[in-house]
């Protein structure tokens, strides 16, 4: 094990004065933490700055807050803001290598401080971070494959996104703008297609603290990007979870984030019955002689709808959806036949992206 400050050097962001920043492109990009992960900025500096500070293509930056990213900056010219710093690799130590060990290194600490709720990394930290690093040999054999596989899977991903771009573009085709409605589609509020047993409420407010086999209950950072497991739900008592009943799952839900991370979306199916659902989820079940279960999710994850429903979110430290607000949603209302024929289109693109998934596991696994 060795330091970081021991095989390579970094350097930490200027402060900036805030005064100066424009969107004029005219003048140098500033780098700040929500570009790390992106490589480019749509914020320039018009002031006076330290060319120390100027960046170059392919430099190994890290963000100092928030989510740790480390990354490749993509252009030259631009200025290291605070909050980011700069790793450059001592003689001995290959700078990929690098990337990849701090990257792991990286989300141990994001693991560690999953409860915080803003998160910064400081130079203290980095300063006493600790990574294994074998002879230089091995590092460039390592870094090697890991950089072989990274490529596999930005191709992996690439195919993916085509297929998500299908579904999409499918999506408008047979149905317009759910927004603007072009195509003249009927239209009912959420609370008029929702099942009679379904009073779209928000769930238990206080959970308590994790039980073993208690019961087990959704919060919204379960359901981003994905339906989690079972057993990596946490368990509240079945007392608690019995004082919201209305919010207990049947089973074939989708469940819709209402704070925080606002209008993330998945349907679950009857394994989670007898689940219930924390404060910032709200279960949804359909009357399907009016709306599909799936179809519905599509067109609450469609660009222009999902953005209009985020846009009703209050609050300042935070941001919630009110449930009268997520009832008088506006939904299009198309026949429920061709409902049902986009729904089995978009499972057969699934079943593609599922057979991209294999083949990317199957690479990782060989390498």
């Amino acid at each position: 094990m060795k330091k970081l400050i021991d095989i390579c050097d970094i350097q930490y962001g200027y402060a900036f004065d805030s005064k100066c920043f424009t969107d004029d492109s005219c003048y140098p990009p500033l780098v700040r933490i929500r570009d790390v992960k992106r490589g480019y900025s749509e914020t320039y500096y018009s002031g006076d700055y330290p060319k120390e500070y100027v960046l170059a293509s392919g430099d190994l930056l890290v963000g100092m807050d928030g989510e740790f990213n480390i990354a490749r900056w993509k252009c030259d010219g631009a200025l290291l803001n605070q909050r980011v710093c700069k790793l450059i690799a001592k003689k001995g130590t290959n700078e990929e290598y690098l990337r990849f060990a701090m990257t792991k290194a990286l989300k141990e600490i994001e693991r560690r401080t999953a409860f915080v709720t803003v998160k910064h990394l400081s130079a203290k930290e980095l300063n006493k971070l600790q990574l294994s690093v074998p002879d230089l040999s091995e590092q460039n054999r390592v870094a090697k494959i890991l950089s072989r596989l990274e490529k596999v899977i930005d191709l992996r991903r690439q195919e993916l996104q085509k297929l998500d771009d299908l579904i999409k573009a499918r999506f408008v085709e047979m149905f317009g703008d759910p927004v603007d409605n072009p195509m003249g589609w009927n239209k009912k509020r959420l609370q008029d297609i929702v099942s009679d047993d379904c009073s779209i409420s928000y769930g238990i407010v206080q959970t308590g603290d994790d039980k073993e086999e208690g019961v087990p209950v959704f919060r919204p950072v379960d359901i981003v990007n994905r339906v989690p497991k079972l057993d990596e739900l946490k368990k509240t008592t079945e007392e608690i979870s019995n004082k919201y009943k209305r919010t207990i799952l049947k089973g074939r839900e989708m469940l819709i984030t209402v704070r925080a991370n606002i209008a993330d979306t998945c349907i679950v199916g009857e394994e989670f019955k007898g689940c219930n659902v924390g404060r910032g989820i709200v279960p949804i079940r359909t009357k399907e002689d009016i709306m599909v279960l799936e179809f519905l999710k599509y067109l609450m994850d469609s660009k222009h709808l999902n953005d209009d429903i985020k846009r009703k979110a209050k609050g300042i430290t935070l941001i919630q959806l009110n449930m009268e607000d997520l009832r008088e949603v506006e939904l299009i209302i198309p026949p429920v036949e061709q409902q049902k024929i986009f729904v089995d289109f978009a499972k057969k693109i699934d079943k593609s992206k599922v057979a991209v998934l294999k083949k990317l596991f199957t690479r990782r696994c060989s390498i």
